[in-house]
């Protein structure tokens, strides 16, 4: 098959990260061309590519009403479209935790305050019974303007959490002292299929598991029983999704979510040299449906 792919990129990778150029060089290996694209290009006639794959498109949050409407722009022109948009704008507001919270999916406890809400920390952890909160905007990525809150610094970093909340919608979760102790799970799927997996840990007395705060990621295999969980929650979307990203705590057994990437996640080819692969496969199915 000869066809020409774009990987919508940003400014900061415009010609893609290295883990994607994996990606690339399995494609190539099928007769797919692949060129990145920053998604923000103007008068851009994305239509000319067999399919669109979002890729690092690492900035959106900073500007996600352009985003919405790059999405939009795609749908006008009949693109080819990967994740598929309704997906993609469903996925940048954390409210989606909610909605999978509600369908009975095990999500860290949560609240989630709107823009201009009151709220006093201190009281609401009182409340809940929390010792520590993470608070973090609900719509960012890479842990950016992300907080670590003890119970014992919340009144003192109240006004930081006041002005946070004038500025934006925020989720606050109790923290999972298991990333500090056995790490995150990032759990991979391509076409609804299990990939690979990694288990990510932040640097001693941090707790954010991304590499630019020092985190680390390794290859590990979760337990069936973890991908079959995983595998559940992709399941109540009824979604046709060329990739996913699972990222999850283990507690007694069972998964608990802490993010569903389907957006732009980082998908860790370089610690699995077969994930590639398996992603040009799946690509391949799609295009193959198109047809």
């Amino acid at each position: 098959m000869a066809a020409k792919i774009a990987f919508a990129t940003s400014s900061e990778f415009p010609n893609l990260t290295d883990d994607d150029c994996l990606a690339v060089k399995a494609l190539g290996m099928h007769g797919l061309t692949v060129d990145p694209v920053l998604w923000d290009s103007r008068q851009f006639d994305w239509s000319s590519y067999a399919a669109v794959i979002i890729r690092s498109c690492w900035d959106y949050h900073h500007r996600p009403a352009e985003f919405e409407a790059w999405l939009g722009h795609q749908e006008d022109q009949g693109v080819f479209l990967w994740n598929p948009p309704e997906l993609v704008r469903w996925n940048m507001d954390k409210t989606y935790l909610s909605d999978l919270q509600q369908q009975g999916v095990r999500v860290l406890p949560s609240v989630w305050l709107a823009r201009g809400a009151r709220v006093q920390l201190a009281h609401l952890m009182a409340e809940k019974g929390w010792e520590q909160v993470v608070v973090k905007p609900l719509i960012s990525a890479g842990a950016k303007r992300t907080i670590l809150v003890p119970r014992d610094d919340a009144l003192a970093r109240q006004a930081e959490f006041a002005e946070s909340l004038q500025q934006n919608s925020l989720i606050v979760q109790a923290f999972a002292s298991e990333i500090q102790t056995r790490g995150e799970w990032s759990i991979l799927f391509f076409d609804g299929q299990y990939s690979h997996a990694v288990l990510k840990q932040p640097q001693a007395e941090d707790f954010r598991v991304q590499d630019h705060f020092g985190g680390t990621a390794k290859a590990a295999s979760p337990s069936a029983a973890l991908i079959a969980q995983a595998g559940e929650i992709l399941a109540l979307l009824d979604a046709d999704l060329l990739y996913a990203r699972v990222d999850a705590i283990e507690r007694n057994g069972s998964l608990y979510l802490m993010e569903l990437e389907l957006i732009e996640p980082y998908l860790y080819f370089e610690f699995h040299p077969q994930a590639p692969l398996r992603f040009a496969d799946a690509l391949l199915k799609h295009l193959a449906v198109k047809e």
